[in-house]
């Protein structure tokens, strides 16, 4: 068999104080190109991102997270990526899994892989996750499971891996260029029986790390019970929504 090719991702804003540790700690060998989309950052992102021999994609404007992740996915499948691991510059997620990430993928043992934080609690607290993240990172967590059947450990990580069929499969074009677009993903791979698992991954809150406002943290996870309540109407056969149809296959 061929050897898969493997694209880490990395959908960027301000990151210049933490892209090369990120970057150093990919393992060698272990991807075959990254890709950096910059999402009109006011730092020097791109020039050094351009320094240390990325590929860089720039926004004119901010598109936001979730934007910024369709343009890394849509680059990544046109360069024939057959694993895509997104991983955040800001040094928040261990880059040293991504060949982990990338084996359960290329081995067809599943279609998507998440980072999971919350081995146990003290761990995600002693690294630093606020407290009202961690509560409601769990009981976000416990609900989609139940809701959807699965049994990730953290649905709010944004370290993940994709295979080319799952990207080619789930219509994530129409999902949200906001922070929610994780958990649409999330659930619209769910609906459409994708085999998700996850790994553990160590807790990284710092000064540099991005993360949002309480009061983002409360639009997102409301945001996140809307796109639930979706996915149960929809398996229910009481509406359809265009964000858990398949994509249609070239002819």
């Amino acid at each position: 068999m061929a050897k898969p090719k493997i694209i880490v991702v990395m959908p960027a804003y301000n990151a210049e104080k933490t892209l090369e540790r990120t970057l150093a700690d990919i393992p060698p060998g272990s991807c075959d190109e990254v890709i950096l989309v910059d999402d009109n950052s006011k730092d020097g992102t791109v020039e050094l991102a351009k320094k240390l021999g990325l590929t860089v994609f720039q926004h004119a404007v901010n598109k936001g997270y979730g934007g910024n992740q369709k343009t890394c996915y849509t680059e990544a499948l046109k360069r024939g990526a057959d694993v895509v691991i997104m991983l955040h510059p800001d040094y928040q997620y261990d880059a040293r899994l991504v060949p982990v990430l990338a084996s359960l993928v290329a081995n067809d043992v599943c279609d998507m892989v998440c980072g999971s934080r919350i081995r146990t609690r003290w761990e995600a607290l002693e690294g630093g996750m606020p407290p009202y993240k961690y509560l409601f990172n769990r009981a976000l967590t416990i609900f989609e499971n139940s809701v959807t059947g699965q049994n990730l450990g953290e649905w709010h990580s944004g370290l993940r891996a994709y295979s080319r069929k799952c990207l080619e499969t789930v219509n994530w074009q129409n999902n949200s260029d906001d922070f929610v677009f994780d958990q649409q993903f999330l659930i619209q791979a769910s609906y459409l029986r994708m085999r998700m698992g996850d790994v553990p991954t160590p807790v990284r809150y710092f000064k540099e790390a991005s993360s949002i406002s309480f009061k983002r943290s409360c639009i997102y996870g409301l945001s996140a019970l809307v796109c639930i309540g979706q996915y149960v109407l929809q398996r229910l056969g009481l509406v359809r929504f265009a964000l858990f149809e398949p994509k249609a296959k070239a002819s």
